[in-house]
């Protein structure tokens, strides 16, 4: 088994899966392609949820769908390529295509090059999204079986889940045009987060997954307005929230993360370990620092704060050893020069992140970032790119070799003949790593926790021994 370098594409989610049941006779039939990230399968999940509550069935496949509904994404240019290419293989294999998603933010960019889908929508515009498959594919609801509340669609594995916060960004990154697409930030009150996550757990749900475009700003724009929960006033704050989630028996693991000195306050929450019930605020930090040089990180548009960054870096260490870190850098952005470069390197030396992605900068139409001097020529991105991930790839060994004879918590995502597909704590699904388990595992099934013991370790993933 070989070892599996981490996702390097922070605007992708996993897969989505559906489960392809059969539609019943004259049922309408709505096929989905869901691109993009985390947030946008989230929003996908809305939608199919919707349309199973109308009456409608969800085709796995093109030909058994009366129309397709194109879930986009507009990060870079290369996903603006792929969301076209999506959208043209749908138009062709089956000829009524419906576009949403933050490419949708762009009306006139996919009509341009597909004069001829149906309907084309923005960002969590789902009353548009459903007022186009209407028009579409009418709805030819069973009074008795359909307009029924039913549990929510999930296109992530039954024992997994991902928990929208909230929506857009208030940040100004001129490398990013997402606040372009999915506007300022708008939180859900924490009411409502915390009902859906309970629902998500009562329905087996073992590991939830915090997202947003920035999670600790997470109740800003609510100036952290209390809401009733059970039998208690919570906050709108991610300190207040993350308290709440880590009581729901669940696996809570928080992405997104900018380093804002509250952050410090989630520390002591992970410290605390999981309860009896094998729940909690996991130990795990998924922060997007992007770069460490001040210059570099000022003509970004981003907090010019490396340094004091490695302090609170080593003080979240001090309150809780055994915290995960994670992020994902840009190489080769307008202006950098090898000495700032190298500045990154050194910062990584000292900072020795556990999870670390990196792309190459790319221009996106719309961002200020184009319009900078000093365009770092192709063949210098890419040897930094090398570079950087030659010392990535050694931090995580090293720090992976240091978990062999340990003992860890882990979540069980696939059993197949030879082994069980896992993950610890510090492994959040298909962007980090795994740890696989080849011997006895044969009575395990998604999303057991199990302890094993580390006996090897790889570049990026771990094998153990169940306990």
């Amino acid at each position: 088994m070989t070892s599996n370098p981490p996702s390097l594409r922070p605007d992708l989610a996993p897969r989505a899966s559906f489960d392809g049941a059969a539609p019943r006779e004259g049922q309408p039939t709505i096929g989905m392609v869901s691109l993009g990230c985390p947030k946008a399968l989230v929003d996908s999940e809305r939608i199919l949820t919707r349309l199973r509550a109308e009456g409608y069935a969800i085709s796995p496949d093109y030909a058994g769908a009366g129309a397709v509904i194109v879930n986009t994404c507009g990060f870079l240019d290369s996903a603006k390529a792929e969301s076209l290419e999506a959208i043209g293989e749908a138009l062709h294999e089956n000829g009524k295509v419906i576009v949403t998603g933050c490419l949708g933010a762009e009306p006139e960019f996919i009509t341009g090059a597909h004069p001829s889908v149906m309907a084309v929508t923005g960002p969590h515009q789902y009353e548009q999204v459903m007022d186009a498959v209407h028009k579409a594919v009418p709805p030819s609801p069973d009074p008795f079986i359909d307009l029924v509340p039913g549990t929510s669609v999930q296109l992530t594995p039954r024992h997994y889940a991902y928990l929208k916060i909230s929506e857009g960004c208030n940040h100004a990154c001129k490398f990013c045009i997402i606040p372009d697409m999915r506007g300022k930030l708008v939180s859900r009150p924490a009411a409502a987060v915390l009902r859906e996550a309970e629902r998500l757990v009562t329905a087996g749900v073992r590991e939830l997954l915090v997202i947003s475009q920035d999670t600790s700003a997470y109740g800003l724009d609510l100036r952290h307005a209390a809401s009733s929960w059970k039998d208690r006033e919570v906050r709108a704050h991610v300190t207040d929230l993350s308290r709440e989630l880590g009581q729901l028996g669940a696996w809570v693991r928080l992405h997104y993360v900018y380093p804002y000195p509250h952050v410090r306050n989630l520390i002591p929450l992970m410290a605390e370990g999981l309860d009896a019930g094998g729940g909690g605020i996991l130990p795990y930090l998924d922060i997007p620092f992007q770069h460490a040089h001040p210059d570099t990180l000022k003509r970004m548009a981003r907090p010019a704060a490396a340094a004091r960054t490695l302090d609170e870096i080593a003080a979240w260490r001090a309150t809780c050893p055994d915290i995960t870190l994670r992020s994902t850098f840009i190489v080769g952005y307008p202006g950098e020069t090898e000495a700032e470069f190298q500045t990154l390197l050194d910062w990584m030396d000292e900072a020795q992140l556990d999870r670390v992605g990196c792309f190459q900068y790319e221009n996106v139409a719309g961002a200020r970032a184009n319009a900078l001097p000093d365009h770092v020529p192709a063949e210098i991105k890419q040897d930094r790119w090398d570079r950087f991930m030659e010392k990535a790839q050694a931090i995580s060994e090293a720090r992976l070799a240091a978990k062999v004879g340990t003992r860890q918590k882990v979540i069980v995502d696939l059993v197949e003949d030879d082994a069980a597909t896992c993950r610890t704590m510090a492994d959040a699904p298909e962007i980090d790593g795994n740890l696989f388990i080849d011997e006895g595992f044969e009575t395990l099934k998604p999303g057991d926790i199990v302890e094993v013991e580390v006996d090897e370790a790889g570049e990026y993933d771990l094998w153990g021994k169940l306990v």
